[in-house]
């Protein structure tokens, strides 16, 4: 058993502020949800934001892992008070239910899908939002709870919970089941091979693997990309599942595909921090499109999760420089250092910001995982494997083998200086081998010394090896020569990142025309706020020989006068360190004659429409529609992968709506998106015209009939909306209706604007 304390610095200053957010929310209205869920009365009102949502419920069981992770590091008796009286409290509202059941929303929806004929669709099942993905977290908090703080009550209500769980899902047949998976359900695979580990009862490793989404898993097994266009923080959790069964069958089919998953998405499909996704989904491999909803934060959570199953199987130098990385860069940069708040986007647009949650009415996914983050700050320093114990990260802290009866002190003020001191506080004499990560950012030679003198150790795996018997004051030294390097995006040679060693650098851009709060209950509110002109560097040298350090405290650097035009020097400081500010992290960086001839014509475009844009949906993808109070009825939805842009139709009948902003004191405009080669369709022998009708709050305000107008282009369609349509109104209800034989759609885009 190791035992590891942060001692100092930026992790452990971001643990306090995590613990802080802990103790300060109240289980009674975390719990709310759950007690209305079967009908009793609440003691106290449950929060806003998701909570007040069909997907309440999320939060208490992010809560229950996080806090009990926290209590493990950290031993805090008033965690441990808040937790055990969250199991009671759990295990009271599941007493008032016959088979067990615990949520936050009602049952109806999984009663639905228990009987075989259900409503499904990507984020829908049984009329209720993503109930596998919310309960998921319930599940794994109670696991969290008993495992790492001894609630053992907590035990109790999970076996309960997963037997109502079995009980229901035994009734479908296996054609029934992987159609249920077609919604989002979080990590029910991993969740379930937890119960097994916890209780042997193999019902629950069957369930397990039951809840391997074959749709996706099977062409990862096969080493088949397939992932453009999917949603991509529901698959993430699918491919941890499957690590975890890998751990507990030994299929190899299980680890094959998690090796896969992890390099299409660390190698293809990441941003310069490690985060993925834009707009929540993946796009075509190698794509690295820029964007104000990119780089969603759970993804980055379940990403680390995974890398500890790859670097189990496999110890590797490389699985801790993406570790690293997304550590520093992503997650660390994702909580408020101030009020300890956390973001779900990490914008990649330059000159755009960090929008943070709420401490009252948010609990946004991202919330939820972003609770556990401060505790997961010492997981992976160290990884002991029997007698090998490898460094991975350089951070300070202290760790503690008990059965070795050996504790070493990792002392060093990086990144803020380039060298480490890895030295036994206590020890006997006890054989371990010490391996320490070479990292693949050096600038210079990792000189290694034991007690002074420099040694040559073997190098296996991107991993200094020491082997010896360890004494007290035994003390490794080792030098960390950091520098400045060049990241180029995948798919747009110009666009630059700046990093120093592992470290992200960020221009500090300053707060023109910036929100009057960042720190909002929904996540969206600033996605079509103006943006600003952001420097572009013209230099004829290799552009990280323009930077240099003028601060060393707090690796603050600075360019030379390239930032054009104007001839400015910007400012660049780390990323994790860059708040309540605009920023990039991306730069346009070109000689002289490129600059001169360059005409970033998306740019304006983009510019124009968002200076006019009231609000905009992204029919097909699931928070932008749910954030619009989607209505639907015979409703298709998908993706196409030749223009990335995800769509929806209705058909035979059929509709679909959004509420939308508008502005109330001026003339409003309705944008729509089609695929110009759009055509009929023929459905079991009836010919289906894309016909339909726009209407706003009732009125039809256009008709529309697509028929291959322009095939292989995205085409825009703009209809007047009567002012007196939106008088008085800061939303109305924008639907496309289809007739009998006719499908509405499919819609690429919905966007309102002023004239």
């Amino acid at each position: 058993m190791i035992k590891v304390n942060l001692n100092q610095g930026m992790f452990k200053e971001s643990k306090q502020k995590g613990k802080e957010y802990l103790l300060y929310l109240d289980i009674d209205r975390l719990i709310a949800p759950c007690y209305e869920a079967v009908g009793e009365k609440a003691r106290a009102p449950r929060y806003g934001g998701w909570e007040s949502m069909e997907i309440a419920g999320h939060s208490i069981g992010h809560w229950l892992s996080a806090a009990a992770l926290m209590y493990n590091v950290t031993g805090d008796l008033l965690l441990k008070e808040k937790l055990e009286y969250a199991i009671d409290e759990l295990a009271l509202v599941q007493s008032f239910d016959p088979d067990g059941y615990l949520s936050g929303f009602p049952r109806d929806c999984f009663d639905e899908v228990f009987t075989g004929e259900f409503r499904v669709d990507n984020f829908g099942l049984g009329g209720s939002w993503v109930p596998w993905y919310s309960i998921h977290k319930i599940y794994a908090g109670l696991v969290d709870a008993y495992r790492l703080a001894s609630c053992n009550k907590a035990k109790t209500v999970l076996v309960k919970l997963s037997n109502w769980a079995d009980q229901g899902l035994s009734k479908l047949t296996d054609e029934q089941f992987q159609r249920m998976l077609i919604c989002e359900f979080g990590g029910m695979n991993e969740t379930m091979a937890d119960v097994y580990q916890i209780t042997g009862d193999k019902r629950f490793l069957k369930l397990a693997e039951r809840f391997n989404h074959k749709a996706v898993l099977d062409p990862l097994v096969e080493g088949i990309d397939d992932l453009a266009g999917k949603h991509a923080n529901t698959q993430i959790p699918k491919v941890i599942g499957a690590a975890k069964l890998y751990d507990i069958t030994g299929n190899q089919d299980y680890q094959k595909l998690a090796r896969f998953f992890w390099e299409e998405v660390v190698n293809h499909r990441s941003y310069a921090f490690g985060g993925n996704s834009n707009a929540e989904h993946f796009g075509p491999s190698g794509a690295e499109p820029l964007g104000i909803i990119s780089t969603e934060t759970c993804n980055t959570y379940n990403m680390l999760k995974l890398t500890e199953h790859l670097f189990d199987w496999q110890p590797d130098s490389r699985y801790m420089d993406y570790y690293e990385n997304a550590l520093y860069n992503h997650i660390l940069g994702s909580q408020d250092p101030e009020s300890g708040m956390k973001s779900y986007f990490i914008p990649t647009e330059p000159g755009h910001f960090k929008v943070y949650c709420s401490p009252d009415n948010s609990f946004w996914c991202c919330t939820g995982s972003g609770m556990e983050n401060p505790a997961r700050y010492t997981k992976n320093i160290y990884t002991r494997k029997a007698d090998q114990l490898f460094v991975n990260l350089f951070i300070p802290s202290t760790i503690t083998l008990e059965d070795k009866e050996l504790q070493f002190v990792q002392a060093t003020q990086f990144p803020y200086e380039q060298s480490g001191k890895f030295f036994v506080k206590e020890g006997n004499g006890e054989k371990l081998t010490v391996s320490i990560r070479k990292p693949d950012w050096l600038a210079g030679d990792m000189v290694v010394e034991i007690n002074g003198e420099a040694v040559e150790f073997e190098l296996v795996d991107g991993y200094y090896e020491i082997e010896r018997e360890w004494f007290t004051d035994d003390t490794v030294t080792f030098q960390l020569p950091m520098g400045l390097r060049t990241y180029t995006a995948k798919d747009q040679p110009e666009k630059k990142a700046f990093f120093y060693g592992p470290i992200l650098l960020a221009g500090k851009l300053g707060r023109e025309n910036y929100p009057a709060e960042d720190i909002v209950g929904d996540h969206q509110v600033y996605n079509n706020h103006p943006l600003i002109d952001v420097p572009t560097l013209v230099t004829e040298k290799a552009p990280e020989t323009t930077l240099q350090l003028v601060d060393a405290e707090t690796l603050t650097f600075e360019t030379e006068a390239i930032g054009q035009p104007g001839n400015q020097k910007l400012t660049l400081i780390p990323f994790y360190d860059l708040h309540h500010e605009r920023y990039t992290v991306y730069w346009d960086v070109l000689t002289q004659e490129a600059y001169e001839n360059f005409v970033d014509h998306e740019k304006e475009q983009a510019d124009a429409l968002r200076k006019i844009t009231v609000d905009f949906v992204q029919p097909g993808e699931q928070q932008p529609e749910t954030d619009h109070g989607i209505q639907s009825n015979n409703s298709l939805m998908g993706y196409f992968n030749l223009v990335d842009r995800h769509w929806r139709d209705a058909r035979d009948g059929g509709f679909v709506s959004y509420q939308m902003a508008v502005d109330p004191a001026k003339e409003n405009s309705l944008i729509v998106t089609y695929h110009g080669g759009d055509h009929h369709l023929h459905i079991d022998g009836i010919r289906f015209d894309r016909e339909f009708d726009i209407l706003v709050d009732g009125v039809v305000v256009g008709s529309e009939r697509i028929e291959s107008p322009q095939a292989g282009a995205l085409i825009d369609r703009t209809y007047s909306i009567p002012i007196e349509q939106t008088k008085d109104k800061d939303k109305v209800e924008v639907k496309f209706q289809a007739g009998k034989d006719k499908i509405a759609g499919g819609l690429y885009g919905v966007r309102t604007i002023i004239k």
